[in-house]
C-alpha cells in the first residue's frame, strides 16, 4: 500500500513539475519587432500567460570610459556622473537642470508579480532605496559638463515629474503634487513644501510625471495603474491609469483622459499645441503584445485600459468584462513596440541635432524586464510629417544605443530626455547614475 501512496505522490509531482515548466517557460517573440512598431502595427493573437516571461538584463554599469553609442552625425559624452538613481529631468529658464534622483517606494503585495517586481528587478537595478532628492546641475561656462552641482531639494517621496509655473516650482511626489516658491537662479529650497493635491500611492507604477498645459494655467499629471490589468478590482485604481488636470490655485483636479495603463513621458507639440504622451501597455500576453505606445490626447479620450488594447483588441482577463468600451476605445497614433518601457518624452523644436532630427519626438526607452528577445535599452526618434502627426510608415530610429554590452547585460537604462541651452539632448541614465549629453557632431 505504502509503494502505491509513493508512487502516487512521485506521479503528481512529476505532473506538477511539468506543469510549472509549461507554463513558466520564457514566451518567445514571432516576429521582428519592427513589425510591432509604428502607426500601423502587427497585432498578433495574444500568448496568455500564467506566470510572467523575465529575461532582465542585469546591472553591471559602465566601465572604465565606456558610453553609449551615438546614431551618425552625432556625438556623447557625461555630462554629470555620480549621481543616485537619477530618472526624470527638468530645465529652469536660466538653463539650470534639476534631476530627480529617485526610485520606487517600498513594494508591498501584488502577489506573483509583485514578488518578481521586488525580487527578480533587483537584478536590473530597481531595487536600490530612492534618494529623495532633486538636485540641481550647472554648466555655467557651456562646455557641455555640469561644473556645479547643489542639493537642492529634500524630505520628498520618490518624486519624479517637476515644472514651474509662475513664480512656484511644482514637484509630483509618488503620492501627492506639491509646491515651493522659486527665485531664478536658486540653488537650493529650504521652504517647507505646500500641499497641492494628494495622488493615490501604492501599487505598482509609482512614478508620477508632471508637465504645465498648453493654457499656462493647469497642470498635467500621469498616473499609472496600481498593477497589470485591474486584478485587484477597479476601487483599487481609482484616479490612476490617468492623466489628471490640476489647478494648482483651487487645488483641485479632474480626470483628462482614461485608460492609460501607465502615462510617463509627456510633451506638448510644438506645431499643435497639443498634448502628448507616451504609455507602458500591459503584461502577459506574450512578447509580441501589447505594444507601448506614443500618442495626442485630448480631454475625454479613453484607451481602453484594462478591458481594451491597441484601440479597441479585448483582453479576455479581465472580469468583469466590459462591451460597452470597445467603441470608444481610442486607437493610439504610433506604436513603440511591446515592453520597451518608453519612459522619456521631449519634441524637437528646442534641440539642434541635424536635419535628419529636426522634427519629431526623442523616447527614452527603459527596456523590458519579462520579453525574449529583450527590447528597449536605447533612445529613439520618432519623425513626425508637417500635419504634427508621425510620419505614415515610418519606424523608430535608434539615437543612443550601446546601453547592453555584448554580453547582453546592462551598463545603463535611459529614462528622462529634455533639451540642454545649447540644444543637445540630455538622457537620465538610472542605472548609470549619470546624465548623458548628446551634441551634433562626429
Amino acid at each position: 500500500m505504502l509503494k502505491h501512496v509513493l508512487r502516487l505522490v512521485a506521479l503528481i509531482v512529476v505532473i506538477g513539475i511539468a506543469i510549472f515548466a509549461y507554463l513558466a517557460w520564457p514566451d518567445k517573440a514571432e516576429i521582428p519587432i519592427a513589425s510591432v512598431q509604428g502607426p500601423r502595427p502587427t497585432i498578433t493573437a495574444p500568448r496568455i500567460q500564467t506566470i510572467p516571461t523575465v529575461k532582465i538584463a542585469k546591472v553591471v554599469g559602465w566601465q572604465g570610459d565606456a558610453k553609449p553609442v551615438a546614431a551618425a552625425g552625432l556625438q556623447v559624452a557625461s555630462f554629470a556622473t555620480g549621481l543616485d538613481h537619477p530618472r526624470w529631468l527638468y530645465q529652469l529658464p536660466n538653463g539650470d537642470v534639476l534631476v530627480a534622483e529617485t526610485n520606487s517606494p517600498p513594494r508591498k503585495g501584488g502577489g506573483l508579480t509583485g514578488w518578481v517586481m521586488r525580487t527578480l528587478l533587483g537584478r536590473a537595478g530597481a531595487s536600490v532605496p530612492s534618494a529623495n532628492r532633486i538636485t540641481l546641475l550647472r554648466d555655467g561656462n557651456g562646455d557641455g559638463v555640469a561644473e556645479q552641482r547643489s542639493v537642492f531639494m529634500t524630505g520628498l517621496n520618490s518624486p519624479t515629474g517637476m515644472a514651474l509655473l509662475g513664480d512656484r516650482l511644482y514637484v509630483a511626489n509618488t503620492d501627492a503634487v506639491v509646491s515651493v516658491p522659486y527665485t531664478l537662479g536658486q540653488t537650493q529650497i529650504t521652504a517647507k513644501p505646500e500641499l497641492v493635491v494628494k495622488l493615490n500611492g501604492g501599487g505598482n507604477h509609482w512614478a508620477r510625471t508632471l508637465i504645465v498645459a498648453p493654457d499656462g494655467k493647469t497642470l498635467l499629471v500621469g498616473v499609472g495603474s496600481a498593477s497589470n490589468i485591474a486584478e485587484n478590482g477597479m476601487a483599487a485604481e481609482k484616479y490612476r491609469a490617468n492623466i489628471l488636470q490640476v489647478w494648482p490655485k483651487e487645488k483641485t483636479f479632474r480626470i483628462l483622459a482614461g485608460g492609460l495603463r501607465n502615462p510617463q513621458g509627456m510633451a506638448i507639440n510644438p506645431r499643435s499645441n497639443q498634448l502628448w504622451t507616451v504609455v507602458n501597455e500591459r503584461d502577459m500576453l506574450g512578447s509580441d503584445l501589447a505594444p507601448d505606445y506614443l500618442t495626442q490626447v485630448e480631454f475625454g479620450d479613453h484607451f481602453g485600459w484594462p478591458w481594451y488594447y491597441w484601440g479597441g483588441y479585448p483582453d479576455t482577463r479581465v472580469d468583469p468584462s466590459n462591451p460597452q468600451l470597445q467603441q470608444y476605445s481610442k486607437r493610439p497614433d504610433y506604436a513603440m513596440g511591446p515592453h520597451v518601457a518608453a519612459l522619456g518624452l521631449t519634441f524637437a523644436d528646442k534641440l539642434k541635432l541635424g536635419q535628419r532630427f529636426a522634427d519629431g519626438a526623442f523616447v527614452g526607452e527603459h527596456g523590458s524586464w519579462n520579453r525574449t528577445p529583450v527590447s528597449g535599452y536605447k533612445v529613439v526618434f520618432v519623425p513626425f510629417a508637417p500635419g504634427g502627426f508621425p510620419v505614415a510608415g515610418a519606424k523608430p530610429i535608434d539615437v543612443l544605443t550601446g546601453f547592453l554590452d555584448k554580453d547582453g547585460k546592462a551598463q545603463g537604462r535611459p529614462v528622462g530626455v529634455i533639451a540642454d541651452r545649447t540644444g543637445a539632448l540630455l538622457v537620465a541614465d538610472d542605472v548609470g547614475n549619470r546624465i548623458w549629453r548628446v551634441s551634433a557632431g562626429a
